[in-house]
């Protein structure tokens, strides 16, 4: 590689790295952990929870991640009707990594698995779709349920 190339592509990484890093960290800005409560055997989110105020206007979001100090793993739960939700526990079957949360899927920041929003495998190594829980819901709140 000749000299003035190389120093050309050492300058553009070195001013795009944290470009780069700024946006990403804005994206990670975005992951909302919903308030909870717990009542027996079920986890508690309010639908309100699903709304955001950005700049005095109200907008949805597409899912919000539950965690209480008894999980290991936080559940992602995505809004994927009117009144329908998918609640998956993020925790790779794979080797049991966290998984990240984007782009309409799950993706395993290990071993490079992914899973749709419902918890079925796209993509391995993994070969078992996530641990997925029962919802239910009323006007104001949506239920996990614990098994």
């Amino acid at each position: 590689m000749e000299r003035r190339k190389f120093l050309k592509t050492c300058c553009y990484t070195a001013i795009g790295l944290p470009l780069l890093a700024g946006t990403l960290h804005s994206c990670a800005a975005a992951i909302y952990y919903a308030p909870v409560t717990k009542k027996s055997n079920r986890l508690v989110v309010r639908k309100a929870a699903f709304w955001q105020l950005k700049k005095d206007k109200k907008t949805p979001r597409n899912f919000v991640l539950v965690k209480t100090t008894e999980m290991d793993f936080p559940i992602c739960l995505y809004k994927t009707g009117p009144d329908t939700y998918v609640a998956s526990l993020l925790r790779c079957t794979h080797r049991g990594c966290e998984l990240n949360v984007g782009g309409g899927m799950y993706t395993c920041p290990c071993h490079g698995s992914e899973f749709s929003i419902k918890g079925i495998v796209l993509e391995g190594p993994a070969e078992t779709n996530l641990k997925t829980f029962e919802i239910v819901s009323d006007n104001e709140n949506i239920y996990i349920l614990q098994s």
